[in-house]
């Protein structure tokens, strides 16, 4: 008698866009995991470089590799959502198409969710490394939130968040599908990471399984303008109101948080205390707006 099927465990989504260089390691990494009960979902936003190819090469090697290619260029955040919703499996995680993870990282990620009932985000320590894979130094995250409290999570998360990270940790996928994940605007990543924050624990394991890659194609070494063409592609570039919108959004997410009405109250004073805090620059770009439409109308 054959075994019965089972499921995999946890789905990896690796959304990419002309990520030829780096695909292929990022793969193999994932293909060496000790727990390899999983699927890995390509969502190749479109590319015209040799990314369809090499999805389509590891696809033939390997069935837990599917390539999810779209007609068009959705956009990297749509991208990194449409994985995510597509996801049927207990757990999920992204793997940026230029990174790298190291063979225990599933194995203690998983180990971790399993003793942390309340914790809907497991990730851990990270080593930065450059476009030739050395080590460059490790980067502290600093988003262990072991808090009870939704509120102590998200104000620790918004004062300590940088280089976000946590976003490439193992997820509770029926936690994700609550909320909004990620939005076509700049550091919608951030306001992902606040609004998980309300539903459940973040966990830093502390073992050095992540490899993220500075190099010069990199998000982070973009500008703003080429951070909103890389989100929003081929659409013409409006007004931002980044400080504006982040807290529209931070509101959004506290109303829909299945949190108590003492723990909505904490966090809507918390959000206002923010906004005195940093009023020069909601003011700022209060004057930028009304600079922009002005010129717009003249």
């Amino acid at each position: 008698m054959s075994a019965p099927h089972r499921s995999p465990r946890i789905t990896v989504g690796v959304p990419v866009y002309n990520g030829e260089r780096f695909l292929a390691a990022a793969l193999d990494s994932l293909l060496s995991q000790t727990v390899g009960d999983m699927v890995i979902l390509v969502g190749d936003n479109a590319s015209t470089d040799a990314t369809g190819d090499i999805v389509r090469e590891y696809a033939a090697r390997d069935s837990r590799v599917r390539h999810i290619r779209h007609a068009q260029n959705l956009g990297a955040a749509r991208n990194y959502s449409v994985l995510c919703e597509m996801a049927d499996t207990e757990f999920f995680r992204w793997l940026a198409a230029d990174d790298c993870s190291e063979p225990r990282f599933h194995e203690a990620c998983l180990e971790a969710l399993a003793r942390h009932r309340d914790a809907v985000l497991v990730y851990p320590r990270i080593m930065m490394i450059d476009g030739n894979g050395r080590h460059l130094e490790e980067y502290r995250e600093g988003l262990h939130l072991p808090h009870d409290r939704p509120s102590e999570r998200l104000f620790t998360l918004l004062r300590d968040l940088r280089l976000v990270n946590a976003l490439y940790g193992v997820a509770r996928t029926s936690v994700l599908k609550r909320t909004r994940l990620l939005g076509s605007f700049r550091g919608s990543d951030i306001v992902f990471l606040a609004e998980l924050s309300l539903y459940g624990k973040i966990i830093e394991i502390p073992e050095l399984l992540m490899l993220r890659r500075m190099h010069e194609e990199s998000y982070t070494s973009m500008t703003p303008e080429e951070q909103r063409e890389f989100n929003n592609p081929g659409r013409p570039q409006t007004l931002e109101l980044y400080f504006w919108r982040h807290l529209a959004e931070y509101l959004r997410a506290v109303a829909r948080a299945p949190v108590s009405a003492r723990e909505r109250a904490r966090l809507l004073a918390g959000l206002a205390r923010r906004v005195v805090w940093s009023r020069d620059e909601y003011f700022a770009e209060l004057m930028a707006a009304v600079r922009f439409l002005g010129r717009r109308s003249a």
